[in-house]
């Protein structure tokens, strides 16, 4: 009976960590979908909306190693959502204020909301790993993931509506837009204060916890070099975005519309591939890699829509499977009294791989397109076999466990 209790607050506390991710992204992803051409219309240009995007991804996953190490230290997993999702979301809104005049405060604003997810990711995830004993690492992050990922769906398909229905000017209609996010953006703080109310110590779902640090932890360090290997071969939306520009393969107003559409395939891998990995572990992630390597060569070499469309529903897919199964492999490699830091570490060795691996893709894209699928596919090859030997590893001391 006592187990059938925890099992249903650990689904209740999910649910609204869950609702509070899907309103956040229904923000940001909003806003982010339309960052590229709002900066635009103000007049910057693209090396410097290129490295903003990068910059902002690189500054907001590395801050995360210090953010986790703070959560395990202090316990403050609460204090550190509230600052981080108000750093984050709260920014958004304000852009609708900035005009062509003062651009530089867009680049200001826009690096802040990637610091204020950078300060509170990890609480985030270590708060749904506490879950992970009651409803199973896979089905707990697949959740959370694809709740997360329905308002990354809705987000910018607000923005396209705003921006269909806006009959002003193009940068009216941006600001319209960002203003609008401003709302959810308030809904989701005070999603966090309910569940702060509800659940005041929710490391306390987790009662049983796994004895395993960093010491001597090397299947936490292997692991560490085969999701390297995933980040440098993944390419973010924004290059794909780009391209379809460039080539004029696509109205750009469809752009979000897009966009949406792979954050909607997003939400549903990631129930499937999380469900997956509750049944055969690590190997689940070698199938989504199958899917990283073969949108590529699809969305690249094939100048036409249908490949277009193709190759997003499969860059979605991987998304979606990764982003699930990624956190909930660190659940069951750490024991709980670290898990932020470990979390830190884990998204600190994704984004600075996933921005080297977004600044030499820009690179060979002024040289060739096929060297970009070359380049990603060896990436990604190399992560299997970084997994494969992790997972041939952990099954080695499963069968020593049980000869003991």
């Amino acid at each position: 009976m006592k187990q059938q209790t925890m099992k249903k607050k650990a689904l209740v506390f999910l649910l609204l960590i869950g609702i509070i991710s899907m309103l956040s992204d229904f923000t940001h992803e909003g806003a982010r979908s339309i960052y590229g051409p709002f900066l635009s219309v103000l007049g910057v240009s693209a090396f410097l909306v290129a490295f903003t995007s990068g910059l902002g991804e690189f500054i907001g996953q590395t801050l995360r190693i210090v953010t986790g190490i703070i959560a395990d230290k202090t316990k403050k997993y609460w204090s550190l959502m509230i600052v981080g999702y108000a750093i984050n979301l709260l920014v958004i809104p304000l852009l609708m204020f900035v005009d062509v005049n003062i651009w530089q405060l867009a680049i200001v604003l826009i690096l802040l909301e990637r610091v204020g997810k950078g300060i509170r990711a990890p609480a985030k995830s270590a708060l749904t790993s506490f879950t992970t004993p009651h409803l199973g690492a896979g089905k707990a992050f697949a959740l959370q993931e694809a709740m997360d990922q329905f308002g990354a769906f809705l987000g910018p398909l607000f923005v396209f509506i705003v921006l269909q229905t806006q009959t002003g000017d193009e940068l009216s209609g941006y600001q319209l837009a960002f203003g609008l996010l401003g709302i959810f953006a308030i809904m989701t703080i005070s999603m966090i204060f309910v569940a702060r109310w509800k659940y005041p110590n929710p490391d306390m779902l987790e009662t049983k916890t796994l004895p395993k640090g960093f010491k001597g932890n090397k299947s936490f360090v292997l692991y560490m070099v085969a999701i390297s290997f995933i980040a440098l071969g993944f390419i973010d939306y924004p290059i794909l975005a780009f391209h379809m520009g460039n080539n004029h393969l696509i109205a750009m107003s469809y752009v979000p519309l897009l966009y949406s559409i792979a954050m909607g395939v997003d939400a549903i891998a990631a129930l499937i591939f999380g469900y997956l990995f509750d049944k055969v572990g690590v190997i689940a992630l070698v199938y989504s890699i199958i899917f990283a390597i073969l949108y590529v060569p699809i969305f690249f070499l094939f100048n036409n829509t249908l490949a277009i469309v193709i190759g997003v529903v499969l860059w979605g897919i991987a998304m979606g499977a990764q982003e699930s199964i990624l956190k909930a492999v660190i659940s069951k490699l750490v024991s709980k009294e670290v898990r932020g830091t470990a979390y830190g570490i884990f998204y600190t060795v994704f984004g600075v791989s996933w921005f080297l691996g977004s600044m030499i893709v820009g690179y060979l894209y002024e040289i060739s397109i096929l060297a970009i699928v070359v380049f990603t596919t060896a990436m990604e090859l190399l992560a299997i076999f970084f997994l494969l030997i992790y997972h041939s590893k952990q099954q080695n001391h499963k069968t020593k466990e049980l000869d003991v």
